[in-house]
């Protein structure tokens, strides 16, 4: 079965200029947008599948901005500006200024990423946001993926094939494949003080930059040895310790889930749901008709 994006999206000011093209590849999805912008216009978007954006082309003496949840938002105003938004990370997309924008997005199945590359691939690279950066090698096979999903003469399934690969290499930085290695977990008291500060600042933007300060390793060492001794990474940790909030709210407060999500750091009560179900197992209405609140 084919690999479809499953996008939702609430979008206002952007028209749509000759259709929509697109492309699909084994587990991929390139859809090539020209779009108009009226002042103002913005969107709110949020998938189940991590994706790339790439600006191709932005006319107008302002920007495209992408913003989180908290707010912080990253400004896209040249050609081959780009954000990675991983898998269940809502995000609004805004315009000061700008006439018109054309820009790729590849939709991506993360299982299929790990068909390709095995144990290659740091499967906690794809839960980074990287709202905004510039990457030369990566805008060039992008532009390439661009013109494929535009020409009305296709070539071989593995001409996109290979570009793909050399894409999700280079943004994920995939080496040629060792041979496993056990990851050291973190000590006793490197964990401890981590937990701690992730806990106190759950509602926070938390950067794993602060976390290898506590630890005195390199972040990459900080990640994998914090997975290793507790078996999440952190911006999960993160994630559960603000439905625990979350959950603490809904057994003593009369606010609504929209004020809940808002006062934990979600971007709207659909956000706080969709992670609510995946840390708990059941939506919030349900868990607190379970505690016996209605």
């Amino acid at each position: 079965m084919s690999f479809v994006p499953r996008m939702e999206s609430r979008i206002q000011g952007f028209s749509v200029i000759g259709g929509l093209k697109c492309h699909v590849w084994d587990g991929a999805v390139a859809d090539l947008w020209d779009v108009s912008c009226a002042d103002k216009a913005e969107g709110f978007y949020v998938s189940p599948d991590p994706r790339l954006f790439v600006a191709l082309d932005v006319d107008g003496d302002g920007a495209f901005f992408v913003e989180g949840a908290k707010g912080e938002a990253r400004r896209h105003d040249r050609a081959f500006s780009m954000a990675y938004i991983p898998a269940g990370v809502a995000i609004r997309g805004r315009v000061e200024g700008l006439r018109r924008i054309r820009h790729l997005d590849l939709h991506f199945d993360a299982a299929a990423l790990t068909r390709r590359f095995g144990r290659g691939l740091d499967r906690e690279a794809l839960q980074v946001s990287r709202f905004q950066f510039r990457d030369d090698r990566i805008a060039a096979l992008a532009g390439l993926i661009a013109a494929e999903c535009d020409t009305g003469q296709k070539l071989h399934d593995l001409y996109g094939e290979g570009l793909l690969n050399a894409l999700f290499a280079s943004l994920f930085q995939i080496d040629r494949p060792v041979a496993a290695r056990r990851r050291a977990p973190l000590s006793r008291r490197q964990l401890r003080l981590v937990t701690d500060y992730i806990d106190a600042h759950c509602l926070d933007r938390i950067r794993l930059a602060d976390l290898a300060a506590l630890t005195g390793l390199s972040e990459t060492a900080t990640s994998h040895g914090f997975k290793a001794a507790t078996g999440v990474p952190p911006h999960r940790w993160q994630m559960q310790a603000r439905i625990g909030r979350a959950q603490a709210m809904m057994a003593h407060d009369a606010a609504s889930l929209g004020d809940i999500a808002e006062a934990t750091g979600f971007f709207d009560q659909a956000h706080l749901t969709r992670v609510f179900k995946s840390v708990v197992g059941v939506t919030p209405g349900a868990w607190m008709k379970s505690a016996g609140r209605q």
